[in-house]
């Protein structure tokens, strides 16, 4: 059995709620990725813990809780300025839409509640003594850098279709290959990849998107045909090929949608209702619109002056990173040092605004935003200093 000692805060400021649960006569562990993640020696974001303990009987041993998910054996427990989500120790069964069970039963036994989760790695406890019981080889597997199901992938799978997603993004995430049988049972099961909602596929397409290993595990996205079942892919495997055969790993989110979307050669018009269709939100949205009509630009000339300024920083320096990304030869650092080089960098830094333009006597209206937008291009370009002596001289002239 495998100890580790010096466990990191993380885990020792829960002990007493462990030891809590123990005192009361029942079991209790930390359970899942927070202990995959200790043992890869990777970022710990919070942890959960298992017990033999019903929701009731958690309920009554600690005075501050919050009923999470009381139906399916989960309650949170607030305890010294942290909080703890405690599940009983559970079977599942009937899984008619392919996401939640239809009967959970509490077990007495974390056997049986380990059996029940989704691949080798994740099935794992602890103690507070730092004991990991491990039942399904999910150690030999982190060794062998492996995802693979617990039991039989295809019940897996059944149980919750998100999974297949889950196993390419875990790939992607933590640099392991797929295991063959596993693999094997997403390219059956495919298909029932649609049957869950479009929010739950599109976190786990961006966490396999953005991974250290998003190349790799897309190739399998493709192989297994998991894309012939998310919004808009169907069909376009020969224009999704080029994604593994990429130079870099998109590290943003910005930078994945952009590439998928100049990918599919999806014109500007259509942009928005393909990010809608994966329910991102319009401040994503509007990004990824930046990004991709500064890309074309890029590829086709170089931008103006009023181009970079409307493009601004960050979407310049994604689109840098999106041109590096697919192979497209840019002079960035000739690009940035002209942004860098602009008069202005925003409407803010503009000498003047509307006040001053109605105190020189131009009136409220259309005519107003015409000659403010006019006064801007000319300070981008360098034909009038941004100056209000220059500007007040330059509405004279044009009165």
């Amino acid at each position: 059995m495998l100890k580790i000692n010096n466990l990191p805060p993380i885990f020792t400021v829960a002990f007493p709620v462990l030891k809590q649960l123990e005192q009361a006569g029942y079991e209790a562990y930390f359970v899942g990725g927070s202990i995959r993640d200790l043992i890869l020696n990777r970022p710990i974001h919070d942890i959960d813990i298992a017990t033999s303990a019903y929701p009731e009987e958690v309920k009554r041993l600690f005075p501050k809780t919050i009923d999470t998910g009381i139906k399916h054996g989960t309650v949170t427990v607030l305890n010294d300025g942290a909080s703890y989500e405690i599940t009983t120790f559970r079977t599942e069964s009937g899984y008619q839409d392919f996401r939640r069970p239809d009967h959970v039963t509490f077990v007495q036994n974390l056997a049986e509640d380990l059996k029940r989760r989704d691949f080798t790695i994740n099935a794992l406890a602890m103690n507070r003594a730092g004991e990991v019981i491990d039942l399904f080889n999910g150690l030999g597997d982190l060794q062998k850098h492996l995802i693979k199901a617990v039991g039989d992938p295809m019940k897996r799978f059944h149980e919750d279709a998100l999974r297949m997603m889950r196993a390419v993004r875990f790939m992607s995430q933590l640099n392991f290959d797929l295991e063959s049988q596993t693999k094997e049972a997403v390219s059956d099961l495919h298909q029932l990849l649609s049957k869950i909602s479009v929010e739950r596929i599109r976190d786990e397409f961006v966490k396999m998107g953005t991974g250290i290993n998003s190349r790799d595990a897309f190739k399998i996205f493709l192989q297994t045909k998991l894309s012939e079942s998310v919004p808009d892919f169907a069909g376009k495997s020969d224009l999704l090929a080029i994604y593994p055969k990429l130079k870099f790993n998109p590290s943003m989110e910005t930078s994945l949608w952009s590439i998928i979307i100049i990918l599919l050669k999806i014109s500007d018009d259509q942009i928005a209702r393909f990010m809608r269709d994966w329910k991102n939100s319009n401040a994503m949205t509007e990004k990824v619109r930046k990004i991709v009509t500064l890309f074309d630009l890029i590829s086709e000339k170089s931008p103006s002056d009023l181009e970079l300024f409307n493009a601004g920083k960050d979407v310049l320096l994604n689109t840098i990173d999106v041109a590096h990304i697919l192979g497209q030869p840019i002079n960035s650092e000739a690009l940035v040092d002209r942004y860098t080089a602009l008069p202005i960098k925003s409407m803010s830094e503009l000498a003047v605004d509307g006040q001053f333009l109605i105190a020189n006597g131009i009136k409220p209206g259309p005519k107003l935003g015409q000659i403010l937008n006019e006064i801007k291009q000319k300070v981008i370009s360098g034909e009038l200093a941004n100056s209000k002596d220059d500007i007040q001289d330059y509405l004279q002239q044009i009165e």
